[in-house]
């Protein structure tokens, strides 16, 4: 693979972990390893979040109905996701990403960009930064494969690092960008799905290429301002700096049931399991929630959701619940519900001195302590090894209302 002497004018690397459900599961359970696999949701409606390479070739992919993609594939295994294993592994993958560049900027559990724009002379041309991050990361997770692409710019990087999947190394050095993009088909542009292929079909328009080449005031006359900037990108020009991750604004659960389910009683228990889920992974971030949103989607796919304060804020899964079943009645819950979930938002570092009772500030530490020890036993055993039984309600009790409709 060539490389260049000096340094470019600027080096952009987007890493992207190979099919990392299905690849985490693999190397944890070598039985799977070789077979198709499917990871995703396993009910009636549920969605592959991961197709191994092995099902690829059948036609499964990412965000495909299970269903469909169990028909495609039948004797592919079918496994829920596990995703504290996947942010074990995702938290080693970014700690090594961070080594090579301090601007680096998640898009999700399994892939960032990472600025290394004047690195040459710490990792060498990037043939050999590439490979240094590379080996890092195979080391650091025990067998994990990243592919990786390195570019002049976010986009171009993007692209390269999906052109030689799985475990590939791309390159695309300055002034090659167009050699590069314009073969390709023009789906591999941002922004341009299905109904917008089909439209630059009609238009004559089927590579980057041939897309590149119209003017810019062609491609506004027919697409409006979507076509001058797919034209930048076709040119492989794309200035956008990468932003190291923000402080994330909220976390939250969500369940598509297999069944539509109606009124509070029904519906409780699938809040209680994201209750357990998000308040798990408040303690593990040491953060502290401001405020809870419930999230219902009904049967005619109508998005409801109601948001209380938590006063004082907390981790507490308690806390999270109670106040989650304390807005239930501001929904019409005569409606089937077809989705239930809980968000926590308003989040800040746990530990923050805060005035108040003593006496009831000990004992949210005693129960912070209990449910940490819950979540060890749960880490060890399983997500359903234990469970809070009945009790009374956690200490959290100035709720303020707040109501957001979304259609």
């Amino acid at each position: 693979m060539a490389t260049i002497e000096g340094a470019w004018p600027r080096t952009v690397i987007h890493a992207d972990m190979d099919a990392f459900y299905a690849s985490v599961e693999q190397r944890d359970r070598p039985e799977l390893r070789g077979k198709p696999l499917l990871v995703g949701g396993t009910g009636r409606r549920g969605v592959v979040s991961t197709a191994s390479y092995e099902a690829r070739p059948f036609g499964c992919h990412s965000a495909m109905p299970m269903e469909e993609a169990r028909r495609l594939c039948p004797q592919a295994v079918v496994l829920p996701p596990d995703f504290a294993r996947y942010q074990e592994a995702s938290g080693r993958i970014m700690e090594v990403f961070a080594r090579f560049s301090p601007l680096v900027e998640p898009l999700s559990l399994d892939e960032a960009f990472l600025e290394a724009t004047g690195t040459e002379g710490l990792f060498g041309p990037p043939e050999a930064l590439g490979l240094a991050l590379k080996r890092q990361v195979f080391e650091a997770t025990r067998g994990l494969t990243v592919s990786v692409g390195i570019a002049t710019s976010k986009f171009v990087a993007k692209v390269a690092s999906d052109h030689r999947k799985p475990d590939g190394l791309t390159i695309v050095e300055p002034g090659a960008e167009t050699d590069f993009l314009w073969p390709l088909d023009v789906s591999r542009l941002w922004g341009v799905g299905p109904k917008t292929r089909a439209r630059l079909e009609r238009l004559g328009l089927r590579t980057v290429g041939d897309l590149a080449r119209r003017s810019e005031g062609w491609l506004e006359e027919r697409l409006g301002s979507l076509g001058p900037f797919l034209r930048e990108l076709a040119w492989g020009r794309d200035d956008r700096p990468v932003v190291p991750e923000h402080d994330p604004k909220s976390v939250g659960a969500e369940e598509t049931l297999e069944r539509d389910v109606v009124g509070a009683a029904a519906i409780a228990p699938h809040l209680k399991r994201s209750a357990e889920r998000v308040a798990r992974h408040l303690r593990r971030e040491n953060l502290l929630a401001g405020g809870l949103r419930v999230k219902l989607k009904t049967s005619g796919f109508r998005l409801v959701t109601r948001q209380a304060a938590l006063d004082p804020p907390s981790d507490s899964e308690r806390d999270l619940l109670a106040a989650a079943e304390g807005l239930l009645g501001a929904f019409d819950l005569t409606v089937p519900m077809r989705l239930v979930g809980l968000a926590a938002f308003d989040l800040e570092p746990a530990g923050v001195a805060r005035q108040g009772d003593l006496f009831v500030e000990a004992e949210r530490e005693r129960l912070r302590s209990l449910e940490r020890t819950v979540d060890d036993i749960r880490e060890r055993f399983g997500g359903s090894s234990v469970s809070w039984g009945p009790g009374k309600d956690g200490p959290a009790k100035k709720v303020r209302q707040e109501r957001r409709e979304e259609e």
